[in-house]
């Protein structure tokens, strides 16, 4: 497709010469006109509506090109060799010439590239553009307002008016337009990341040595809930025996995690005192923004688990390591007695030997999880600049992206090597088996795009299965961790601010998250926190931190999002 393109790209370029400078980048920052969408029609084919029929006709293919600049993982192929990339250029004729930089040189030279009114790209792919950016870059005229091109996004349009939720995500609160365009993959599992994996055959041990009271070894089944007092002593048994049999007691890890990741975190912890905990220490509760850090519980919580730290029932590793050497670690001699994470099958080399457990019961009954505000809807994914000479027609090739049989291609990989040519009886896409010597997330990484799809509900029932190891993921959360949200708690939705709202986040929540996270690592490693401690902490929260301003922006940007 490349040398093509060259080719016919040369043969055309003095023809072009007069448009492009009128368009490309010829304004500076300001808005460009619209296209005379008549004009593409007659002279370039271009039609949106039919989505069997390539948006534009062999001349426009030949003769309208854009640039859009992406990062992409290192294990990627090029965009531009990428089998998914060239299907999509021969079914819609748009020809996109992909700029790849890895991840850290964008995060290097967004600000460049956005600064510079002459030689922007049409587009940015995996922009990664916070709701504060968007509000500055289109007050400066600098950012294509998608929502005015929506006549041109058949897919698009429809999810919007279909999902006023995913709408008020995206609306810029300055101006009740649209900049970006999201990324979407619904599965209902980022809302709980951890689940609590307990070692069947060292449990057995401590019930058969009669260290456990009230649990029998008929009881060591998916689905067992244990009191706080029922899990200490079974940490404390694994603490103090060689559990693995390799002569050694203090090789064992009673119970790990990885402290403050995104999945297998401390967060369910706090579960047994009654309090749903996230990273961020603020979710919804009947429909009022609410931080645990400022309830009592939190510090009762606090102690409680300060306390299995001080006398090495949780592994202090927990609060060093990260991901990858939590997963390294699981595998081989087994030394997990329990831990947190979304499944066994990825962190221990003998996940049979492992159940699943439902939130552990503290010790006033308490017995709920963790909501996190991990989102399934990603806004910011794309964007365009004003300098595109034609948006309708870039628009349109992206709105093919929320197709679902090219969202599960944009996310997994390409038909031909992800998924067989020929779907299933019930029509979906069927993966072929991998190649030799090669995972599922290698072979995804290197021929998939990622970024902006809609895979929902309508998606996996009628167009491509989930993954097993999704789809296992969802069968225990269903079973393990739904039913112990409380009713009326959510996580916290991506909110759009106003200016005036985003520059109090900016003034005051960094200096939060960082004396919170201050507080609390060291009230965890070094004994828990005193009640004049704690005192002292909620004062700062009420004053010097100014958490009042934060939550009341939060709260006013929630209730604009369910429309009070």
């Amino acid at each position: 497709m490349k040398a093509k393109r060259l080719f016919s790209l040369a043969l055309a370029a003095l023809m072009l010469f007069a448009a492009a400078c009128g368009g490309k980048g010829g304004n500076g920052g300001g808005q460009a006109a619209k296209s005379d969408v008549e004009s593409l029609k007659q002279n370039y084919g271009f039609q949106w509506e039919d989505p069997t029929k390539p948006i534009l006709n062999d001349k426009g293919a030949q003769e309208i090109s854009f640039t859009v600049y992406s990062s992409k993982n290192a294990s990627a192929l090029d965009y531009n060799d990428m089998k998914i990339m060239n299907d999509l250029y021969t079914q819609t004729n748009v020809f996109v010439n992909w700029e790849n930089v890895s991840e850290s040189v964008y995060s290097q030279q967004k600000n460049l590239i956005f600064g510079n009114a002459d030689n922007r790209p049409d587009a940015i792919y995996h922009a990664g553009m916070g709701a504060g950016e968007i509000i500055k870059y289109a007050k400066r005229k600098v950012l294509v307002p998608i929502s005015d091109y929506l006549d041109y996004m058949p897919n698009f349009s429809k999810l919007l008016e279909e999902r006023p939720d995913i709408k008020n995500q995206l609306i810029n609160i300055e101006d009740g337009k649209i900049y970006s365009l999201p990324r979407i993959e619904e599965m209902g599992l980022l809302a709980n990341p951890n689940l609590l994996f307990l070692n069947v055959a060292w449990t057995k041990a401590a019930i058969d040595a009669g260290a456990v009271t009230g649990l029998t070894a008929a009881d060591l089944k998916d689905g067992l809930s244990l009191t706080s007092a029922q899990m200490e002593q079974i940490l404390t048994y694994f603490r103090d025996n060689d559990m693995n049999g390799n002569g050694k007691t203090d090789d064992e890890r009673p119970l790990s995690f990885v402290y403050n990741n995104w999945q297998g975190n401390q967060c369910d912890l706090y579960g047994m005192f009654g309090l749903n905990d996230n990273l961020e220490h603020r979710v919804v509760v009947d429909g009022k923004v609410t931080y645990t850090i400022r309830d009592d519980r939190f510090r009762d919580a606090t102690n409680f688990i300060a306390d299995w730290v001080d006398r090495g029932l949780i592994d202090k590793v927990s609060f060093e390591q990260s991901q990858d050497n939590f997963l390294a670690n699981g595998k081989g001699l087994e030394t997990y007695g329990a831990f947190y994470w979304w499944e066994s099958e990825t962190v221990v080399s003998e996940p049979e030997h492992y159940i699943v457990c439902n939130p552990l019961i503290g010790p006033g009954g308490d017995q709920t999880i963790c909501v996190s505000n991990n989102p399934e809807i990603s806004t910011g994914e794309v964007i365009l600049f004003s300098n595109c000479q034609y948006p309708e027609v870039l628009l349109a090739y992206f709105d093919r992206y929320y197709d679902p049989v090219i969202s599960a291609q944009i996310n997994y990989g390409p038909i031909g090597i992800v998924y067989e040519e020929q779907p299933d009886a019930q029509g979906m896409l069927v993966q072929k088996p991998l190649p030799e010597g090669v995972t599922s997330d290698e072979l995804r990484l290197q021929n998939a795009p990622l970024g902006i799809i809609y895979l929902g509900e309508y998606a996996w029932n009628n167009v491509v299965h989930m993954e097993p190891r999704a789809q296992l993921r969802l069968e225990r959360l269903q079973v393990n961790a739904k039913p112990f949200v409380p009713a009326g708690v959510e996580p916290c939705p991506n909110l759009q601010f106003t200016q005036e709202e985003l520059n109090t986040l900016s003034n005051y929540e960094a200096n939060l998250n960082d004396y919170v996270r201050t507080n609390l690592i060291s009230w965890l490693m070094k004994g828990g926190v005193s009640d004049s401690a704690w005192a002292t902490f909620q004062s700062d929260l009420n004053g010097k931190v100014n958490l009042d301003a934060i939550q009341k922006v939060y709260q006013d940007a929630y209730d604009r999002y369910v429309g009070k």
